[in-house]
């Protein structure tokens, strides 16, 4: 059976949010759509999100390294989402195996949330239903696009090229390679859940820092060469 997912370079993410916000507006005006914004710019915003970005730092100082690890559903082979929900709008496509939900029949119980152990799954506060990564389904499926554009809005968007799409049970696809050559792993994979989307891993770097490097020893924004120096306060001596 094809099994659709996404396998994600965490090497090359730079954190830039281009899938974040193109899975945004994709979606939102899409198949899946809308995506509830209610008071984005308020004290306590609320929105629905397909994808996010969690960036965190790894490392003891000065030997630290910033990780930006985006996340969304796995579309799990084993979705423990699916045989929770009371009234089967939690599904698993047979043809390509992408996890989705028919809001038709969603109640918004949040049972499925509760299932899911990686939090992907978030309630759309306009409609009252649950809501989740469609791999960009109306997208992957639509025979009327090029080859190149049926792939999830977030796999075009990317500039740095961090993430693959296709079929994981196909030994020869680009991401099948990619996790066989390239030591790809599953998120959690203890919940035997058979997440389909996978990582790559960063690759270990070695930073050599000497310990004057660690010291300011001069103000970055005094001018080097003030032949006109009169004594008074400038900008560089607040700076400083």
């Amino acid at each position: 059976m094809t099994q659709f997912a996404l396998v994600i370079d965490l090497n090359v993410c730079v954190g830039c949010h281009a899938c974040v916000t193109s899975c945004k507006e994709w979606n939102t005006s899409g198949w899946a759509g809308p995506l509830a914004d209610q008071n984005p710019y308020d004290g306590s915003p609320t929105g629905t999100f397909f994808n996010r970005v969690q960036t965190f730092e790894v490392g003891k100082f000065p030997q630290t390294e910033t990780v930006h690890f985006p996340k969304s559903c796995l579309h799990c082979e084993e979705p423990p989402c699916v045989p929770v929900c009371p009234t089967g709008a939690s599904y698993k496509r047979p043809d390509n195996g992408v996890v989705l939900v028919d809001y038709d029949k969603c109640i918004g119980c949040k049972y499925c949330s509760w299932a899911c152990p990686y939090g992907a799954r978030e309630l759309d506060e306009l409609q009252q239903v649950m809501k989740k990564c469609t791999l960009c389904i109306d997208r992957i499926t639509d025979a009327k696009l090029s080859d190149r554009d049926r792939k999830p809005s977030c796999v075009l968007a990317c500039p740095a090229s961090a993430r693959l799409f296709g079929d994981v049970h196909d030994p020869h696809s680009a991401v099948s390679i990619a996790i066989r050559e390239r030591g790809g792993y599953q998120l959690m994979p203890e919940w035997g859940t058979q997440p389909s989307n996978h990582y790559l891993p960063r690759r270990k770097t070695v930073l050599h820092i000497d310990p004057d490097e660690l010291t300011r020893i001069d103000n970055p924004l005094r001018k080097e060469d003030l032949t006109d120096y009169t004594g008074e306060e400038t900008l560089d001596d607040v700076a400083w």
